[in-house]
C-alpha cells in the first residue's frame, strides 16, 4: 500500500538541513555575480552577455525554482506554516534583483538589427534560439533596470502578500454542514468535494454551508483581488500593453487568430451544454431546471466510489494501453509518494502538480473523496507530470512551456482513462463515465467561459475604482448566466472567492488555457485513434518541443494547423456528439 502523504525529503529534508541553507547563499551569490558579470561584459558584446545571461539563469533559475516549490508545497499542506512564509520571502526577495538583469540585456537587445546572426554565431545561443527571441521581443515592453527590480522589491509587498492572505484564509476557513444530527464542521476543501455526494440533499447542505462560509470571507477577499488587479493594470501601462488580455495572449506564445478560433468553438458549445443540462436534471427527477449543487451530482444506477488503490490501479493500467513509459511513470509517482491524496484543515483546496526541475520530480497535491471525477483528477495532474517528465533533460530555461500547452498533457491523459475504462464497462457504467467526462467538460468549457468573462470584466471595472464583494459577486453571476445559457436555477456567487487563478498577479485569465488544453488534446486524441501506437512517439515529441517554440509551431511539428478555425471546429465536433448521445438516452 503506498503512502498517502507525498514525501518532500528528495527535495530537501528539512528547512533546517544544510542543502537548504547553503542552497539559499548560493542563490544569492549566483544572482550578485550575475549582475557583477553583466556589468563587467562589453556592451558591444552581445554573444558574451547573451551568455552570461542564459549560463546563470539556468542555474540560478533551477535553484530558485527548487527553494521556492519546497516553500509552496509546505504551505500548500499547511496555510500557517510560518517557516515556509518566511523563507518564500526572501527567496523572492533574492530572485527580484535578476528583474535588473533581465531589463539591462533586453535593453541590450533593442540595439541588434539581425538577431538569428547573433543566434547562430554561438552553439550554446542556438540551443536557446527561441528563449532569446522571446526575449527580443520581450524587451519593447522592458522597464529601466531600476524600475524593474523596484517593481520586483514591491510584489513581495503587494500581489504576492495579497495571495499569501488569501490562501491563509482559504485554507483555513471551516465550513458548518447541517446535518439530520447537528452540525458537522468540515474544511473548505472537503465541503466541495461534496458537491460529488449520490444524496441530493448532502449535496444542497454543502453547498449552503459553502456560500456561508465563503459570503464571510468574501470581504477579505475582495481586497485581496481588488489589490491584485489594479497591480496587473498598472503594471500592464507601464509595459505599454493595451490590457491585461493582450498581456496574457502574448506571454502565452499564442496569437489573435489562434485565440479567436478556439474562443469561437467554445462559445459554440454553451447552448450545446443547456441541453446536456436539461437533460441530466431529467435523468436526475428534478422538476425544472437545474441548480448549481445538482451540477456533479452523480448520474446511474449504484453510482460507483473508489478507494486510492483502485484509483492508482485504474491509472496505471489505462496509462500503459498507450504507452509502457506513461504507465511507468505513473507507477514511479504512487511508488515513492509523490502525491498528497485526501483533504485536510489548512490544506490548500482543488488539486495541482509541481514539477521540481532540479530533482527531475513532480508533486502533486489532490483532496480524494473516491468519486469517479476524484479519479480522473489524479489522472490529470498525473499528465501534468508527464509533461514535465518529458523535458527534464532540457535546460532550465527550455522547460518552460506557457499557460495553455500546460493544460494539454493533461487532459489528454483524462482520454486516456475514461476512454480505457468505457471499453469494458457495463451499460450503466457507460452512461455513467460519459456523464462524468460531460460534466467535466462542462466546467472546462462553460463555467471556464464564465471565470473568463468574469475575470475581463472585473480587469475593465478595476480601473475605474476597487469593486465590492457584493459587486464582485453580481459580475460573477451575470458571467455564470451568460455562459451557461441561463440553463440553471441557481448559480454560484462566490465562486471568485475560492479559484486560486484569480490570485495571481503573474498568471492572468489562468482560465480559458483549460479550455484550448481540452479542444486541443480531443484534437490530439483523434490522431491517436487514427495512428494508433505510432502516434506515441509524435505526442512525446509535441511535449518535448512545447518549451522551445511556439504553441503554434509546436502544433505544426506534427501537422497541426491551430490558426484554421476548423481544427477546433472538429474538436467542438466530438463534444457535440457526446452530448447528443447523452440526450438520447
Amino acid at each position: 500500500m503506498t503512502k498517502q502523504i507525498w514525501d518532500l525529503t528528495p527535495i530537501y529534508k528539512s528547512f533546517d538541513c544544510d542543502l537548504f541553507k547553503n542552497d539559499i547563499k548560493k542563490l544569492e551569490e549566483l544572482v550578485e555575480k550575475l549582475s557583477e558579470k553583466l556589468e563587467k561584459a562589453k556592451k558591444s558584446d552581445i554573444t558574451e552577455i547573451l551568455l552570461t545571461y542564459i549560463e546563470n539563469s539556468n542555474t540560478a533559475g533551477t535553484l530558485a525554482s527548487r527553494l521556492r516549490e519546497y516553500c509552496l508545497l509546505n504551505l500548500s499542506q499547511n496555510s500557517e506554516n510560518s517557516r515556509a512564509y518566511s523563507y518564500l520571502d526572501k527567496i523572492n526577495s533574492i530572485t527580484a534583483k535578476t528583474a535588473g538583469a533581465e531589463s539591462k540585456v533586453c535593453h541590450d537587445l533593442l540595439n541588434i538589427n539581425d538577431i538569428e546572426k547573433v543566434i547562430n554565431s554561438n552553439s550554446v545561443l542556438k540551443e536557446h534560439s527561441y528563449f532569446i527571441k522571446e526575449l527580443y521581443k520581450k524587451s519593447k515592453h522592458a522597464l529601466t533596470e531600476k524600475e524593474e527590480v523596484l517593481y520586483a522589491k514591491l510584489r513581495n509587498t503587494g500581489s504576492i502578500s495579497w495571495e499569501k492572505l488569501w490562501e491563509n484564509i482559504t485554507g483555513n476557513t471551516v465550513c458548518h454542514i447541517k446535518t439530520d444530527t447537528g452540525i458537522k464542521d468540515e474544511p473548505l476543501s472537503a465541503t466541495r468535494n461534496l458537491a460529488y455526494d449520490s444524496d441530493r440533499n448532502v449535496r444542497k447542505r454543502a453547498f449552503n454551508a459553502e456560500i456561508e462560509s465563503l459570503e464571510s470571507i468574501s470581504n477579505q477577499a475582495a481586497f485581496a483581488l481588488n489589490s491584485i488587479k489594479g497591480e496587473v493594470i498598472n503594471i500592464c501601462s507601464l509595459r505599454g500593453y493595451s490590457s491585461p488580455l493582450e498581456m496574457t495572449i502574448e506571454n502565452s506564445r499564442l496569437d489573435n487568430d489562434i485565440f479567436n478560433a478556439m474562443f469561437e468553438a467554445v462559445k459554440s458549445l454553451c447552448p450545446c451544454f443547456a441541453r446536456y443540462f436539461n437533460k441530466k436534471a431529467e435523468i436526475l427527477g428534478i422538476s425544472g431546471k437545474l441548480p448549481f449543487y445538482d451540477l456533479f451530482a452523480p448520474v446511474g444506477q449504484n453510482s460507483k466510489t473508489y478507494t486510492y488503490n483502485e484509483a492508482q490501479e485504474i491509472i496505471a493500467e489505462s496509462f500503459n494501453s498507450f504507452s509502457a513509459e506513461l504507465g511507468n511513470f505513473a507507477l514511479n509517482a504512487f511508488k515513492n509518494s509523490w502525491i498528497d491524496v485526501y483533504p485536510k484543515k489548512g490544506k490548500t483546496g482543488g488539486a495541482f502538480c509541481s514539477y521540481i526541475h532540479a530533482i527531475g520530480q513532480s508533486r502533486i497535491l489532490t483532496n480524494f473523496t473516491g468519486s469517479f471525477s476524484d479519479v480522473v483528477t489524479i489522472a490529470h495532474e498525473l499528465g501534468h507530470g508527464f509533461h514535465g517528465q518529458c523535458l527534464k533533460n532540457e535546460t532550465y530555461l527550455n522547460s518552460n512551456y506557457p499557460m495553455p500547452i500546460a493544460e494539454t498533457a493533461s487532459t489528454f491523459c483524462e482520454s486516456i482513462v475514461k476512454n480505457a475504462l468505457i471499453k469494458t464497462a457495463s451499460k450503466d457504467e457507460a452512461l455513467i463515465i460519459t456523464e462524468s467526462d460531460l460534466s467535466d467538460s462542462a466546467q472546462t468549457i462553460v463555467d471556464i467561459l464564465s471565470r473568463f468573462l468574469f475575470e475581463d470584466e472585473v480587469f475593465k471595472l478595476r480601473k475605474e475604482g476597487s469593486l465590492s464583494a457584493e459587486e464582485l459577486s453580481e459580475i460573477m453571476i451575470k458571467s455564470q448566466k451568460n455562459a451557461y445559457s441561463e440553463s440553471l436555477s441557481l448559480y454560484h456567487p462566490y465562486m471568485w472567492v475560492c479559484k486560486p487563478h484569480y490570485y495571481d498577479a503573474e498568471y492572468n485569465y489562468y482560465n480559458f488555457p483549460y479550455a484550448f488544453g481540452l479542444l486541443l488534446s480531443r484534437g490530439l486524441y483523434g490522431l491517436y485513434q487514427k495512428s494508433g501506437k505510432e502516434f506515441v512517439k509524435d505526442y512525446n515529441k509535441f511535449l518535448n518541443l512545447t518549451g522551445m517554440a511556439s504553441i503554434k509551431d509546436t502544433a505544426l511539428s506534427i501537422g497541426i494547423n491551430l490558426s484554421d478555425k476548423a481544427f477546433w471546429d472538429l474538436s467542438a465536433e466530438t463534444i457535440k456528439n457526446e452530448i447528443d448521445s447523452f440526450c438520447r438516452i
